[in-house]
């Protein structure tokens, strides 16, 4: 059987952490509303649009799915979202014809996903990416660093005695302040 393989896009303070303790983004530059600088020479989406047009699913952790159902408006359109967790979640209206759940270790999912024709999933949360880096399953990593410096919060990568060699593909710096490199797993 053949399984899908993941990748990563996600921001991180400089201290890499992808949220406050309680989840938290309000660090996130726009987090507030605001314009943010350097956007006035910048409109563009850090290269998000063609990240999600490269996946067929996107995977994520029962905690960033309620962080992200609390924006408001359901803003995957029509990727597939799969919500890994347990226990019941209830799907918004407008999420419900593309949200299913899963449970199951990271092989047993990129599997199904797999059977199912997807080839190519973007997890998101800290715990399935850790899950899925554990697996051997991610092929990139794209890391937009955020000029902060948050002290503590969720980690990215989290305690691990796993050792993952990456290969440095490119970095590109912006007139907002992030700086974005994507990582190569070897």
């Amino acid at each position: 059987m053949t399984s899908a393989r993941a990748a990563v896009y996600i921001a991180t303070s400089l201290d890499g952490f992808i949220a406050r303790l309680d989840g938290s983004l309000d660090w996130l530059p726009g987090a507030d509303g605001e314009p943010v600088a350097g956007s006035e020479t910048y409109d563009g989406d850090y290269g998000y649009a063609d990240f999600m047009a490269s996946i067929d699913v996107l995977v994520m952790g029962r905690n960033t799915f309620d962080m992200v159902v609390s924006f408001g408006a359901w803003s995957y359109g029509a990727t597939p979202v799969v919500v890994l967790t347990s226990r019941p979640v209830d799907i918004p209206a407008d999420a419900a014809a593309t949200v299913t759940t899963m449970s199951g270790s990271a092989v047993e999912i990129a599997e199904a996903l797999g059977a199912q024709g997807h080839q190519r999933i973007y997890v998101d949360g800290a715990n399935v990416i850790q899950q899925f880096l554990a697996a051997g399953l991610v092929d990139d990593l794209t890391i937009t660093r955020v000029p902060v410096v948050l002290g503590e919060g969720i980690a990215l990568f989290g305690k691990t005695t796993l050792e993952i060699e990456l290969r440095h593909v490119r970095t590109e710096g912006y007139p907002t302040g992030l700086t974005q490199s994507t990582y190569g797993i070897e």
